[in-house]
């Protein structure tokens, strides 16, 4: 272990945190994930509304694809052009942002389109300035996790077996899982039903009776960035940033070739670590402010 190497390590780190909150606050602004469900039945129970609805596909399956076309790009211009790391995951990003656009718009319009009977209307207006909110949150995901495939397969010693498209594939994955398990919550529960209190649960009854107005004006999907970006996107940005950082650091202390069985200890001391910790907050929490109002079965009661 050397000092460069865990200074590339804690960046990979860094980049990582980054890549985690731009993903979910991209998934907040066009009702990606869970979310949009309730997004889709807003109108059909005579709800409509100025939320971006586009749902391409679920979050890991769709920052697989952005994070895997990057890296593609970087991939050719590097092997096949020996175009500069950096310029090269500048260029992949932009490639994956502008594949994100033209299918949110698609999404968009069509999802709206079909639901013309139920009087939901396609905004102009939110299409022109939204879309590029979206473009430019995936630009920064995938940028990122471009940037650490690079530093995986090209700078950190010894090198990631895998091309970096495999790897950007794997890690669009694991971003778009992190962000629908930490970052939606904060979003589904708190910003469309906030006239509920927070934790009871959603009745089947209730669904699709989404909160639409704002705090000046008609609730929009800009209004959801803005209260995501408080805490949703930063925790889902430390959920990712620690895995990163933690796998790469069991195999910078520890050789994953002549010391392979300690890596994976270690890798397996993490998992073990972080689920205990994650069950005995889960626990205090429903203690100290549980059992909610209206909700059954609350493990703490």
């Amino acid at each position: 272990m050397d000092a460069f190497g865990m200074g590339i390590c804690a960046a990979a780190g860094a980049l990582a945190f980054v890549a985690g909150a731009s993903e979910d606050i991209d998934s907040d602004i066009g009702s990606q994930s869970n979310p949009n469900s309730q997004v889709q039945l807003a109108a059909q129970v005579g709800n409509p509304h100025r939320i971006y609805n586009k749902a391409i596909a679920g979050e890991p399956p769709s920052n697989a694809l952005w994070c895997a076309v990057a890296c593609l790009m970087a991939y050719v211009l590097i092997e096949g052009y020996h175009m500069p790391l950096l310029f090269a995951a500048v260029a992949g990003a932009s490639l994956a942002a502008l594949f994100d656009g033209v299918m949110s718009i698609s999404a968009y319009l069509g999802r709206s389109a079909s639901q013309a009977r139920f009087n939901q209307w396609i905004y102009l207006d939110i299409i022109r300035y939204t879309t590029p909110s979206i473009m430019a949150h995936v630009w920064i995901t995938s940028f990122c996790i471009t940037l650490i495939a690079i530093i995986q397969v090209y700078v950190l010693t010894p090198h990631h077996p895998f091309p970096i498209p495999v790897i950007g594939l794997i890690w669009g994955i694991t971003v778009g899982a992190i962000g629908s398990s930490v970052g939606d919550i904060h979003y589904g529960g708190e910003r469309e039903f906030q006239w509920r209190l927070f934790g009871q649960g959603l009745n089947t009854m209730l669904s699709g009776q989404i909160v639409r107005k704002a705090e000046a004006g008609l609730r929009n999907s800009i209004d959801n960035a803005w209260f995501c970006a408080k805490f949703g996107g930063p925790c889902t940005g430390l959920g990712f940033g620690l895995t990163v950082f933690l796998d790469n650091w069991r195999t910078t202390v520890f050789d994953p070739v002549t010391q392979a069985t300690y890596a994976i200890a270690m890798g397996c001391f993490f998992v073990l670590a972080m689920n205990l910790y994650n069950l005995y907050m889960e626990i205090s929490a429903r203690k100290k402010y549980g059992p909610y109002p209206g909700y059954k079965g609350d493990i703490a009661a």
